[in-house]
């Protein structure tokens, strides 16, 4: 009876979806050739490329090239005159032990974790700085003026440094940026900078594993917003404006497959998410650790999963 009472509440609640999860199929898996060590961390299509960033390097920005079996990472652009944005004052850590781990942080580590464009147009989001590059096609590059990090921890988001700004991208005249665990959020921004902090509404049938729910990578494609919920090692595709998922891949068996799984397996998760025509692209930040087959292969994986309508 409790249970009843339970899973009645469970699918009353506006917090929680009933939506289909269903496992993924994978189309290509593709190892990285020149990531290792640079923990790639958001993925967009951009003018017909599918471009990379890296969290540990904050000069560049890269193109994957894919062909049978594996992809090269190769140099895109390197971005010019950005340095480090000038310090909000009325964005302090939330509490003392943020406080002292921020002074061991070098500020040039901009520590970019999402990339996504308009046009020509790039756009970066600094989880470090919880700010947004604009870059040209010529990798001019400067930093947005829009802050939202103040009003966001007001509402008890963006508690923990290196769990912040996680994932990015531009939707018409908006922006969706993705604020990682404890708690998780999505943050919009609207053409002159106001920003709404949303709730991502949970989903039954989600299994995260004990770990936090978090969300590391989004996209926008065919009208819906597109997020990677990491820990649940899945992606899901919730309408707009509600943020109701409409469905959900687990890629998990994928990910911890014999042939793919790291040696250590608290990393290798997902963090950049890119989404086109030809179907969804996820790739793992494995934090420089080896897979399991081969020790010395510290290359990122990217997968390629087909959308739930071509496993028909």
């Amino acid at each position: 009876m409790r249970f009843f009472f339970s899973f009645i509440f469970m699918l009353l609640s506006p917090l929680v979806v009933v939506a289909e999860v269903s496992s993924a199929r994978l189309k290509a898996s593709y190892w990285v050739n020149n990531s290792a060590g640079l923990d790639i961390s958001g993925l967009s299509f951009c003018t017909g490329r599918l471009l990379a960033v890296s969290d540990k390097n904050s000069g560049e920005i890269y193109t994957l090239k894919l062909r049978d079996g594996d992809a090269d990472l190769v140099s895109h652009l390197q971005l010019d005159g950005l340095g480090v944005p000038e310090h909000d004052e009325h964005d302090e850590p939330v509490s003392f032990w943020e406080a002292f781990k921020e002074l061991f942080r070098p500020a040039d580590e901009l520590d970019f974790e999402g990339v996504s464009c308009d046009g020509s147009t790039i756009y970066l989001v600094s989880e470090h700085y919880n700010r947004i590059a604009v870059v040209s096609d010529q990798g001019k590059a400067s930093w947005q003026e829009y802050l939202w990090s103040p009003a966001a921890k007001s509402q008890g988001y963006l508690q923990k440094a290196n769990a912040s700004s996680e994932g990015l991208v531009k939707a018409g005249d908006v922006f969706w940026v993705a604020m990682e665990r404890e708690p998780r959020g999505l943050l919009k921004l609207n053409s002159s900078g106001g920003a709404s902090v949303f709730s991502l509404p949970s989903v039954a049938g989600l299994d995260f594993r004990g770990r936090s729910e978090d969300l590391t990578g989004l996209d926008y494609y065919d009208g819906a917003l597109f997020t990677l919920e990491r820990n649940a090692h899945a992606v899901c595709r919730r309408a707009l404006p509600s943020l109701k998922a409409e469905w959900c891949l687990d890629y998990h068996a994928l990910e911890v497959s014999p042939e793919r799984v790291y040696e250590e397996t608290r990393y290798g998760k997902g963090e950049g998410l890119a989404v086109n025509q030809q179907g969804i692209f996820v790739v793992l930040d494995n934090n420089n650790v080896g897979r399991a087959l081969a020790p010395d292969d510290k290359r990122a994986l990217l997968l390629h999963l087909a959308f739930p309508r071509d496993n028909q």
